[in-house]
């Protein structure tokens, strides 16, 4: 494990961080999260990174968000809303109030328009496409009434993960055009500047319909690797790092002025292998190897993957290893299962297969005659990546498969794995309380358009039996139903291997105590301070100084054992959400 030295801070470098404070007017607070991911885009019809989704939901209202306790749905920008006898024909009820940072309204007509773009516009649906892809029709009765009439039943009308635009500021923009600064948002914050490769800053929004944030600026600092971020918590240079190793979250214990906070994830891991990368009209596209096609290579690959190992080893046992699709964090819709690490079974598999060896040990598929040459495209300057790759290397090249460890840059693997141009990959994606999202990447609808457009894939698979499967399950109520069918999802991911879930590692957290008062985690307790299902992390934020005058959010958290402790001072957070909601949740 490296150190952190001053080395890794030249390499980052703190230029972005510096000028962030010597822009910052004098006595405004300023709430510095430092990131490890670049950000894919700011555009809430396209961003689908950990890193965007986390900015944009600090900046964005959906009609409805997530409980900070519990995560059930809890009304958002719809007051309340309530179905038709047969599940057909949706009304929401928008808040009445609420206006856009700019100071105009929000109306219905706001939620139609960004509704009825994405049923229109391929490119609208990139990100989210899943929500509105059995929507009829949508349509506004009146400033406050959304009306959304679905072809069939929908579960996931409660859970619409989709930002809310203003329509009119987009309905003179291109959706897949960048973003101009400020955005006009509903969010507790406003995005005003944005530079590629160091930082995105955001304002306290003066007109958001909860009330002011407690700081007065929001800024997301990005450094290269999780070594130059935490130097920079040491030094005082950022408040907020998640993302943390193993290493980094235990030398932080006794670090002064700095609390730590280990977190349940909901984020799955894993390794994608290329099934034959198609467009949405089933055209090949892409490189991959060829014999990736073959289920039986996939299942082999799989069987030799000790995921074990990488938890202990590579995660410091801050983590669980993989096996369903859905996290364990997600009880109700988790299926678990392992499949065993048995190298000798899977060569024996693929020695039944024809995959014979050639002279130098590899093996050549016998139907191309190409040798298992793969290559396997990891994020550079990710732990894990760096340190789990030499591992996968070495269990398939016992099973004859030579594997060239490629590390770029994020964008690049987010590019070539939407592009299939690519055998192996790391990925990885956060899971919703809802699992509808992920369980869509795996269908034929996930496919991208011809010029990469539309939708956004996780590995290419188009199977009709998980695709049958998928629609039963997003038309099914009840919720004990629904969750047996997730679970049936699974299995056949599971059989096809078209990826190999590595494991759902710990979120390591750690924020400078001396400046601020802990936040509010979500779910609570367990949960995590960033990349949560909403923004009450980031809204919570209250400084010291702010909170010893009585101005504190509400929340009292304590530091104890590496975990965030609830002790006292939640009332009045709880009550003044629950004031505005409690009686109007469905």
């Amino acid at each position: 494990m490296r150190i952190v030295v001053a080395a890794a801070v030249a390499v980052a470098g703190f230029a972005p961080v510096a000028q962030a404070q010597e822009e910052a007017p004098r006595g405004d607070v300023t709430l510095r999260v430092a990131v490890t991911q670049e950000i894919d885009s700011l555009n809430p019809f396209l961003s689908i990174t950990r890193t965007g989704t986390d900015v944009l939901r600090t900046a964005f209202e959906q009609l409805t968000t997530y409980d900070a306790a519990t995560l059930a749905p809890v009304p958002a920008l719809a007051e309340r809303w309530e179905p038709s006898a047969d599940k057909l024909t949706w009304r929401f009820t928008l808040r009445d109030g609420a206006v856009w940072s700019d100071g105009r309204p929000i109306t219905a007509r706001d939620a139609a328009f960004t509704f009825d773009l994405m049923m229109r516009d391929e490119t609208a649906r990139t990100a989210n496409g899943n929500f509105v892809a059995l929507f009829e029709s949508v349509t506004a009765e009146d400033e406050r009434t959304l009306v959304v009439r679905t072809r069939s039943p929908q579960a996931t009308m409660t859970a619409l993960d989709v930002p809310i635009v203003p329509e009119h500021v987009w309905s003179d923009l291109d959706p897949g055009a960048p973003p101009t600064f400020p955005m006009v948002g509903s969010g507790p914050f406003v995005i005003t500047e944005f530079k590629e490769g160091q930082y995105t800053r955001l304002v306290a929004n003066d007109r958001y319909w909860r009330g002011r944030p407690r700081i007065d600026r929001l800024d997301f600092v990005y450094y290269r690797n999780s070594d130059a971020a935490v130097a920079a918590l040491r030094n005082g240079e950022v408040d907020l790092v998640n993302r943390l190793t193993p290493a980094q979250f235990d030398e932080l214990a006794d670090e002064p002025g700095v609390s730590r906070n280990k977190a349940k994830g909901k984020r799955f891991n894993e390794i994608l292998m290329n099934p034959g990368a198609a467009d949405s009209a089933g055209n090949p596209i892409g490189d991959g190897h060829p014999a990736l096609r073959d289920p039986v290579l996939r299942r082999a690959i799989a069987q030799s993957i000790d995921t074990r190992t990488l938890v202990e080893k590579v995660w410091g046992g801050y983590g669980e290893p993989g096996s369903g699709y859905i996290p364990p964090v997600f009880a109700d819709f988790h299926w678990s299962t392992s499949r065993p690490f048995d190298i000798a079974g899977a060569n024996a598999d693929l020695d039944a297969a024809g995959y014979a060896r050639g002279p130098d040990g590899v093996r050549v598929d016998p139907r191309s005659g190409r040798p298992l040459a793969l290559r396997l495209l990891a994020h550079a300057g990710t732990n894990f990546d760096e340190q789990s790759a030499p591992y996968i290397k070495g269990w398939l090249g016992e099973l004859g498969i030579a594997v060239q460890v490629q590390a770029v840059s994020d964008t690049k693997v987010n590019e070539a794995t939407t592009r299939g141009t690519f055998d192996l990959a790391y990925s990885g994606w956060s899971a919703n309380p809802d699992p509808d999202y992920v369980l869509s990447l795996q269908t034929c609808a996930a496919r991208p358009g011809a010029d990469g457009k539309g939708a956004t894939p996780d590995s290419f698979l188009c199977d009709e039996t998980y695709d049958a499967l998928y629609a039963q399950q997003v038309a099914e109520f009840d919720r004990g139903r629904r969750a047996e069918l997730v679970k049936r999802m699974q299995q056949r991911l599971h059989e096809l291997a078209p990826m190999v879930i590595l494991g759902y590692d710990d979120m390591l957290e750690a924020w400078r105590s001396d400046r601020f008062a802990a936040f509010q985690v979500s779910p609570d307790p367990g949960g995590p301070i960033m990349n949560q299902q909403s923004y009450w992390g980031y809204y919570s934020a209250t400084p010291i100084a702010r909170a010893e005058e009585g101005g504190n959010t509400g929340l009292v958290l304590g530091a104890v054992g590496g975990g965030v402790v609830l002790l006292a001072g939640v009332g009045w957070w709880l009550a003044r959400r629950r004031a505005a909601s409690a009686d109007e949740r469905e």
